[in-house]
């Protein structure tokens, strides 16, 4: 409890002593939030916490994808919440006041924002055959935070819609389960009666959820070309990849205020198993991360 002691000790601080408005608040809240998340798993009080607890933090949040900008501004709430426990005498060393803040430089495949990414989506031409395919391929890809790897080989006895999951095979043949959002759901069913069913299947890849024109497994290469050729068409500048969803996803829900250790949970970060996911993991904690905090949910 004594995280959230202090943290409700430091929005009082915010909004008496600082004055700053309730949007900047809500945005260092949350960055404390996550802070604790990850101090929780270590067992760590903030009175405890040590430059070196903020760099393994930091490289959490790196290896999460988030952009250095993201990075930043999470950091720079952090640095507020010791400043004032130093000023309240809580502490008497700020172990923030030493750590580096992310270069803006730093190379990380860009991410889309909740605009660019509805603006993709919309122009996908649904008169054409691959339309609807297209459109369920960049749903998936964001909505779950799948690799390409793991979207090209994703069949159908994975997908378990009634249950609200996705079972994916990731690095490393490790199993993890991803929260499915109804509009996944909605757009691969449209997909698969729609088109998918009166096409003509290669023999070995009746499995596969999608199909290229001759009725094979997509590959890797074809996922960037979609995309790519769809960004020039947008008329998005970014260099984007299927990893940008991937980064966004998780940039995105972060952002919006869903917990660190689910985050990544679903992005397949952690050594777990099928089985351990059911037996040590909230399920629906997942799913409730998803339905409450992805933008796509939102609308």
């Amino acid at each position: 409890m004594t995280w959230l002691r202090y943290i409700k000790d430091f929005v009082s601080y915010l909004k008496i002593e600082k004055g700053l408005a309730e949007n900047s608040i809500f945005a260092y809240q949350n960055d404390v939030h996550k802070l604790r998340e990850f101090a929780e798993s270590l067992k760590i009080e903030p009175t405890e916490i040590r430059i070196e607890h903020l760099n393994a933090f930091i490289k959490e949040l790196y290896d999460l994808g988030l952009s250095a900008r993201t990075q930043a501004r999470i950091l720079s709430g952090i640095k507020q919440f010791f400043h004032y426990l130093l000023l309240d005498g809580i502490i008497s060393v700020d172990p923030s006041e030493m750590v580096e803040m992310p270069k803006i430089g730093r190379k990380l495949p860009e991410v889309l924002t909740i605009e660019e990414i509805d603006l993709l989506i919309d122009t996908i031409d649904l008169s054409k055959k691959e339309g609807h395919r297209n459109k369920a391929i960049l749903e998936t890809l964001y909505s779950c935070g799948l690799r390409v790897s793991e979207l090209v080989n994703l069949r159908f006895e994975e997908i378990f819609f009634e249950e609200g999951f996705i079972r994916v095979i990731g690095k490393g043949n490790k199993q993890r389960l991803v929260p499915v959002s109804p509009t996944v759901k909605k757009e691969i069913e449209i997909y698969d009666q729609g088109i998918r069913r009166h096409s003509t299947i290669q023999p070995g890849n009746e499995s596969y959820v999608f199909l290229n024109r001759r009725g094979a497994k997509l590959t890797r290469v074809m996922i960037f070309t979609i995309i790519k050729n769809l960004a020039k068409e947008a008329g998005i500048k970014k260099n984007i990849s299927p990893h940008t969803f991937r980064h966004s996803f998780a940039t995105h829900l972060l952002e919006g205020g869903a917990n660190l250790r689910a985050i990544q949970e679903m992005l397949g970060h952690e050594s777990i198993t099928t089985t351990e996911i059911y037996t040590h993991l909230d399920q629906q904690f997942l799913k409730d991360a998803i339905i409450s905090f992805h933008p796509r949910n939102q609308k």
